[in-house]
C-alpha cells in the first residue's frame, strides 16, 4: 500500500471560559485549540476554513473564511500548527465540526476533516 499524500490530521482541546461567559443571558464562551498536522507525504497549504456550529437547541451558525487566525499555514510533511480560537453559543452545550480546504504542492485541492467535539460547560454532563 502506498503511502498517503495528502493526510491532514487534526486535534482539538476545548475549555469553558467562565469569566467571559453569562448564562443568565444566554451567552456560553468556549475556547478551542487546533492543532493541525500534515501526516502526508505532500506539503499542503490551508486556504480556507468551513465550521458547522450547533448548540443544543438545533440552532446552528456556519462559518466560512480565509486561513485560520489571519494565516494560512503551509505545513510540510512532519509539520503542525497550533492555534486557539473562540465560539459563543446561547446554550451551555453544543457541537462544532468542518473541514479545512487544502492544497498540495502536487496541485491536488483536498478537504481535511475536522471531526465532531463537543462545547459543554463543565458539571452538566454525567
Amino acid at each position: 500500500m502506498e503511502p498517503e499524500n495528502h493526510k491532514i490530521r487534526v486535534d482539538v482541546d476545548t475549555t469553558y471560559l467562565e469569566e467571559q461567559s453569562s448564562p443568565h443571558e444566554r451567552r456560553y464562551v468556549f475556547s478551542y485549540t487546533i492543532t493541525i498536522r500534515n501526516e502526508g507525504s505532500v506539503p499542503a497549504r490551508l486556504l480556507t476554513r468551513h465550521w458547522i456550529i450547533t448548540d443544543s437547541n438545533g440552532k446552528v451558525q456556519e462559518v466560512r473564511g480565509e486561513g485560520v487566525v489571519g494565516e494560512q499555514p503551509y505545513l510540510k510533511p512532519g509539520q503542525g500548527f497550533r492555534y486557539s480560537s473562540g465560539a459563543v453559543l446561547e446554550t451551555p452545550v453544543g457541537a462544532m465540526q468542518g473541514s479545512y480546504q487544502m492544497v498540495a504542492d502536487d496541485g491536488a485541492q483536498f478537504d481535511a476533516p475536522i471531526a465532531a467535539f463537543r462545547l459543554a460547560m463543565p458539571g452538566l454532563l454525567h
